[in-house]
């Protein structure tokens, strides 16, 4: 999933300040599982904006919604009745959900209440790291499912490195060698045979170069 975290309140203020009536709307899917979106989210963020506003002695109307998700036309359009009664919205979704709300509504100052931080997962109760950084072309079918892309530092593709120490990262002694970790499911798995391998250097140009990716399915275009 998308991983993010709210703005400071600030920052955030600081979008608004000349607005008296804005749109809040939340995302019901990434966001919402790493609490930095969701309903409740958006209840937090309204009540905070419109106290900060009191006690400039300002009037601030927030009006509260969360869509199913920000990332696809059909839910963004559930709002398109009641966004011209506002100044502003103000998007608690990862950057592409501002984007597609920015693009949809165009005539709307769209503004983003979140930092969006990495593709990952929950390791425990609030606490998510990042596992892919949607490179293009996935290896983890070689490397027993573990990400040298994202987990390595060095983001080695033939490792370890000649700086890891008993299994740890170089670079932050707290960090498990990606490579070690590599090495150490292969052999659990019994194909440690497949470590002697190498992978060739990735062209980083295919995924990097000449503007946004996109994916065309013509099997489900209408």
């Amino acid at each position: 999933m998308i991983v993010a975290e709210r703005k400071p309140l600030e920052e955030i203020i600081g979008f608004i300040k000349d607005y008296k009536k804005i749109l809040l709307v939340g995302c019901n899917e990434c966001v919402t599982v790493c609490y930095a979106g969701g309903k409740k989210e958006v209840a937090i963020l309204a009540s905070a904006l419109k106290m900060a506003f009191l006690k400039e002695e300002k009037e601030l109307e927030v009006k509260e919604v969360t869509l199913e998700r920000q990332c696809d036309q059909e839910y963004l359009e559930e709002i398109r009745s009641i966004v011209d009664q506002y100044e502003a919205i103000v998007s608690m979704a990862c950057g592409v959900g501002v984007q597609f709300m920015a693009e949809k509504y165009q005539t709307m100052p769209v503004y983003p209440a979140l930092n969006t931080l990495f593709m990952g997962g929950a390791e425990e109760m609030g606490v998510w790291a990042e596992r892919c950084q949607g490179c293009g072309q996935c290896v983890l079918g070689q490397t027993a499912g573990i990400c040298p892309i994202t987990r390595c530092a060095k983001r080695l593709l033939n490792g370890p490195c000649g700086g890891s120490t008993k299994g740890h990262c170089e670079i932050n002694k707290d960090v498990p060698c990606a490579w070690q970790l590599i090495i150490d499911r292969l052999k659990a798995l019994g194909k440690l045979d497949d470590y002697d391998n190498l992978m060739p250097i990735k062209d980083w140009s295919a995924e990097r170069s000449g503007g946004p990716r996109k994916i065309v399915r013509e099997d489900l275009r209408q």
